[in-house]
Protein backbone atom coordinates (compact mmCIF):
# COMPACT_ATOMS: atom_id res chain seq x y z
CA UNK A 1 0.00 0.00 0.00
CA UNK A 2 1.66 3.26 -1.15
CA UNK A 3 -0.68 5.54 1.07
CA UNK A 4 -4.10 6.57 2.58
CA UNK A 5 -5.64 9.95 2.57
CA UNK A 6 -8.44 11.08 4.81
CA UNK A 7 -11.58 12.41 2.39
CA UNK A 8 -13.14 14.97 4.35
CA UNK A 9 -16.88 16.05 4.21
CA UNK A 10 -18.33 19.60 4.55
CA UNK A 11 -21.36 21.29 4.67
CA UNK A 12 -20.64 24.27 2.39
CA UNK A 13 -17.50 25.36 4.05
CA UNK A 14 -15.21 23.47 3.03
CA UNK A 15 -12.61 26.31 1.42
CA UNK A 16 -12.82 27.73 4.84
CA UNK A 17 -11.72 24.61 6.82
CA UNK A 18 -8.77 23.79 3.82
CA UNK A 19 -7.58 27.45 4.77
CA UNK A 20 -7.77 26.57 8.60
CA UNK A 21 -5.44 23.26 7.78
CA UNK A 22 -3.29 25.09 5.49
CA UNK A 23 -2.59 27.50 8.40
CA UNK A 24 -2.02 24.55 10.46
CA UNK A 25 0.06 22.09 8.80
CA UNK A 26 1.44 24.15 5.43
CA UNK A 27 1.10 22.95 2.27
CA UNK A 28 -0.61 23.82 -0.90
CA UNK A 29 -4.51 23.87 -1.88
CA UNK A 30 -4.56 22.25 -5.22
CA UNK A 31 -6.67 20.48 -7.63
CA UNK A 32 -10.06 22.58 -6.63
CA UNK A 33 -13.02 21.71 -8.48
CA UNK A 34 -16.29 23.35 -7.48
CA UNK A 35 -19.77 22.80 -8.80
CA UNK A 36 -20.16 25.30 -11.72
CA UNK A 37 -20.32 24.02 -14.44
CA UNK A 38 -21.35 20.84 -13.79
CA UNK A 39 -24.89 18.82 -14.57
CA UNK A 40 -25.55 17.55 -11.16
CA UNK A 41 -28.86 18.97 -9.29
CA UNK A 42 -27.60 21.42 -7.53
CA UNK A 43 -28.85 24.83 -6.46
CA UNK A 44 -27.48 27.82 -7.88
CA UNK A 45 -26.24 29.47 -4.49
CA UNK A 46 -24.08 26.28 -3.88
CA UNK A 47 -22.22 25.96 -7.66
CA UNK A 48 -19.14 27.72 -6.22
CA UNK A 49 -18.71 25.07 -3.38
CA UNK A 50 -16.07 23.02 -4.05
CA UNK A 51 -16.88 19.40 -5.51
CA UNK A 52 -13.64 18.29 -4.54
CA UNK A 53 -9.99 19.62 -3.26
CA UNK A 54 -6.65 18.70 -1.33
CA UNK A 55 -4.48 20.29 0.90
CA UNK A 56 -0.85 18.66 0.22
CA UNK A 57 2.66 19.45 1.97
CA UNK A 58 5.14 17.84 3.79
CA UNK A 59 3.68 14.66 5.28
CA UNK A 60 0.63 15.69 4.68
CA UNK A 61 -2.35 14.87 2.33
CA UNK A 62 -6.64 16.03 2.88
CA UNK A 63 -8.66 15.20 0.52
CA UNK A 64 -12.20 17.30 0.96
CA UNK A 65 -15.15 18.59 -0.33
CA UNK A 66 -18.79 19.90 0.00
CA UNK A 67 -21.68 17.58 0.42
CA UNK A 68 -24.67 18.41 -1.59
CA UNK A 69 -27.08 20.32 0.12
CA UNK A 70 -29.60 17.28 0.41
CA UNK A 71 -26.66 14.38 1.00
CA UNK A 72 -27.17 13.85 4.63
CA UNK A 73 -24.23 14.34 6.98
CA UNK A 74 -23.90 13.62 10.37
CA UNK A 75 -21.04 15.12 12.47
CA UNK A 76 -19.71 12.50 14.51
CA UNK A 77 -16.75 10.61 16.01
CA UNK A 78 -16.53 7.81 13.18
CA UNK A 79 -13.36 9.24 11.56
CA UNK A 80 -10.12 10.17 13.57
CA UNK A 81 -7.06 11.57 12.01
CA UNK A 82 -3.80 10.13 13.93
CA UNK A 83 -0.83 12.76 13.86
CA UNK A 84 2.43 11.60 14.11
CA UNK A 85 5.00 14.60 15.09
CA UNK A 86 8.92 14.98 15.59
CA UNK A 87 8.84 17.11 18.98
CA UNK A 88 7.29 18.11 22.04
CA UNK A 89 7.21 21.93 20.96
CA UNK A 90 5.74 20.61 17.03
CA UNK A 91 2.93 18.91 18.73
CA UNK A 92 1.98 21.73 21.29
CA UNK A 93 2.15 24.04 18.49
CA UNK A 94 -0.61 22.26 16.46
CA UNK A 95 -2.61 20.95 19.01
CA UNK A 96 -3.22 24.75 20.16
CA UNK A 97 -3.91 25.51 16.84
CA UNK A 98 -6.33 22.66 15.85
CA UNK A 99 -8.01 22.97 18.94
CA UNK A 100 -8.39 27.14 18.55
CA UNK A 101 -12.55 27.34 18.17
CA UNK A 102 -13.06 23.78 18.92
CA UNK A 103 -13.05 21.15 22.39
CA UNK A 104 -9.94 19.28 23.70
CA UNK A 105 -11.21 15.54 24.30
CA UNK A 106 -7.79 14.72 26.37
CA UNK A 107 -5.38 17.47 26.83
CA UNK A 108 -1.75 16.58 26.11
CA UNK A 109 -0.28 14.41 28.27
CA UNK A 110 2.40 11.60 28.60
CA UNK A 111 1.28 8.34 28.09
CA UNK A 112 1.53 4.39 28.93
CA UNK A 113 3.21 4.06 25.63
CA UNK A 114 5.47 6.46 26.16
CA UNK A 115 4.57 9.03 24.10
CA UNK A 116 3.19 12.52 24.48
CA UNK A 117 -0.18 12.72 23.30
CA UNK A 118 -3.16 14.91 23.09
CA UNK A 119 -6.85 14.25 21.25
CA UNK A 120 -9.35 17.16 20.33
CA UNK A 121 -12.32 18.09 17.85
CA UNK A 122 -11.77 20.72 16.05
CA UNK A 123 -14.07 24.24 15.24
CA UNK A 124 -15.44 21.53 11.85
CA UNK A 125 -15.97 18.57 13.78
CA UNK A 126 -13.18 16.42 12.82
CA UNK A 127 -11.38 14.95 15.68
CA UNK A 128 -7.51 14.69 15.65
CA UNK A 129 -4.85 12.73 17.63
CA UNK A 130 -1.47 14.05 18.13
CA UNK A 131 1.34 11.74 19.15
CA UNK A 132 4.73 12.53 19.53
CA UNK A 133 6.47 8.99 20.23
CA UNK A 134 9.45 9.72 22.98
CA UNK A 135 12.49 7.68 23.35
Amino acid sequence: MKSVQPYLTFRGNCQEALNFYQNCFGGQIKNKDTYEGKDIDIPGNYRNKLQHAELKGKGIHIMAYDAAPDTPLTEGNQVQLSVDLESKEETDELFEKLSAGGQVVTQLQETSWNAYYGRLRDQYGVTWMLNYQMN
